[in-house]
Formats: structure tokens, sequence, C-alpha cells
């Protein structure tokens, strides 16, 4: 049963609030909740990438692509070797018309094995 809860108080209230948004596909309403919970000093920093990554497939999948694109970078910064990051960054540009720009990422993607 999802639990969706009306004022989460915790980080981690928040953080499985947003997971469970997104797995509903409230894609909107999770990026809120995201947004929020980086915003919120008492996150520990160790739990900043899965944010960012979700932020970044939730502006994905709600057709936020330059938003999707933006979060993918900056997760990118805080987690270089995060391949999946890497095909999500080219999938939005591609997918935003910018071919150009998501070749390189697309094509590092494929060497990782993703497409």
């Amino acid at each position: 049963m999802t639990y969706f809860p009306l004022h989460p108080r915790t980080p981690y209230e928040k953080w499985r609030w947003a997971e469970q948004l997104f797995e509903a596909r409230d894609h909107l309403k999770a990026a809120e909740v995201l947004e929020d919970l980086l915003q919120d000093p008492e996150v520990p920093v160790g739990d900043l990438p899965q944010v960012r990554e979700l932020l970044a497939r939730a502006y994905f999948h709600s057709a936020r692509l330059d938003r999707a694109a933006d979060a993918a970078r900056e997760a990118l910064r805080h987690e270089p070797g995060n391949t999946y990051l890497v095909l999500l960054l080219g999938r939005s540009l591609e997918r935003a018309g910018r071919q150009a720009e998501a070749e390189p990422h697309l094509r590092m993607a494929a060497a990782a094995g993703l497409i």
C-alpha cells in the first residue's frame, strides 16, 4: 500500500514520499518534493546523489527536458562515474531535439553497455 503523508517531517519521510510519488507516476509532485529536499539542511550529504538522480528522472518523465538535462549535469558533477546519468543526459537532450549535444553522451552510454 502506498503511503502519502500530508506533511512529511523528516528528510527520510520526504525521500520515501518522493519515491512513492515517482513510482505512482506523479512525476511533477515527486520533483517538487525532491526540490524541497535538496534545500533541506538536515539532509545528509551522502544522500544527495540519490536525490539528484531521482530529480533528474522526475524531470525527464514529466517532459521538462531542459530541467532534466540541467539536473543530470549537476548530479554528474557530484557523481561523475554514474553512467546512468550520462544516458539520462543524452536522452534528455535527444528528446529536446538537441541531437548534436546528445551524441557524445549517448556514445559514452553505449560504450558503458547501457544502450
